[in-house]
């Protein structure tokens, strides 16, 4: 049995007069390579856009003025990386030192995959969770879901789920990034019981919030499951999660939402983008930045005065 939160979307409280960037946290995002640069930029804008106060891209150091030539309001920070451009393992000690003042973290968009990065995702989220006792939340998208094994995602959520600590890791896969994941493979779409069940089944397992993305995409923690009503088929373009991922980021960080009620927030919020975009351009040219630029109406529709 589980709880259906579908039917309900809760509010952001208003801001506070006194409140500034530091009250609205930190983002620190890690992701991209030559050729996927536009992947972390893109996240991290939309974290931007979501709210959060400041946020910071640590990307593979020959991108770095690609991303950061992407927006002026995010800054960037250099790591080591292989010939092909992406994060090599010299990264490891590096990146866990800028994770010091993160409200939230995300990691993966852009990242691509190699062998040294099938070391570092799992090296470096188990070194975080040992380096502090409350942990931030941390979305693992894309390539970093696809950097997991099955040993390292229950090795990094048994701990936790020991002690009855909060969730902390937020996994955002699609079907083939969740069949790679899980192995079992994902029930097909019109499935959509059988979607839930293997869903919530995923979740309290790990003992993590999964977001299974799709048509209805689902948002679980094990015990609490809801369906996202918004969202269209134009949705269906590159880019689109990686805006997501930035989007549930930048909601956890400001800490004023449990972290499930924030995630399908960010969940709802980047359909309804979606929707907007659509509404003005049609389905078939919604891109990733048309979703991002209709973010903030989509917080100005969600959030209008009446409905605070």
């Amino acid at each position: 049995m589980f709880a259906d939160f579908t039917q309900t979307i809760v509010s952001l409280p208003r801001r506070s007069r006194q409140g500034h960037k530091g009250t609205y946290g930190t983002v620190l995002g890690i992701g991209g390579s030559r050729g996927m640069a536009g992947a972390v930029a893109l996240a991290g804008r939309a974290a931007l856009l979501s709210g959060a106060g400041l946020v910071r891209l640590a990307v593979p150091d020959p991108i770095l003025e690609t991303v950061a030539g992407y927006s002026p309001e995010y800054t960037t920070i250099p790591c080591p990386a292989d010939s092909a451009g992406r994060f090599s393992l010299d990264a490891l000690e590096p990146l866990l030192t800028h994770t010091e003042h993160c409200a939230a973290l995300f990691i993966g968009p852009g990242l691509g995959r190699s062998e040294e990065l099938n070391q570092l995702i799992p090296q470096f989220l188990q070194k975080f969770e040992k380096k502090y006792l409350h942990l931030p939340p941390i979305v693992v998208d894309a390539d970093a879901l696809n950097a997991l094994s099955l040993d390292a995602l229950y090795a990094l959520s048994f701990p936790r789920r020991q002690f009855a600590m909060p969730h902390h890791l937020i996994l955002t896969p699609h079907d083939g990034e969740y069949a790679r994941l899980v192995s079992g493979g994902a029930p097909p779409e019109d499935q959509r019981e059988s979607r839930k069940a293997e869903a919530l089944r995923c979740a309290e397992k790990f003992g993590v919030i999964l977001v299974l993305k799709g048509h209805e995409t689902i948002i679980t923690d094990g015990e609490r499951l809801t369906l996202n009503t918004s969202g269209n088929p134009g949705m269906a373009t590159g880019g689109s999660g990686d805006v997501l991922t930035g989007m549930i980021a930048g909601l956890t960080a400001q800490n004023v939402l449990g972290r499930f009620e924030a995630v399908r927030l960010g969940v709802y919020l980047h359909g309804l983008a979606g929707d907007i975009a659509a509404e003005r351009l049609g389905e078939e040219s919604v891109t990733a930045t048309a979703i991002l630029d209709a973010v903030p109406r989509a917080f100005a529709q969600c959030f209008s005065p009446q409905n605070r």
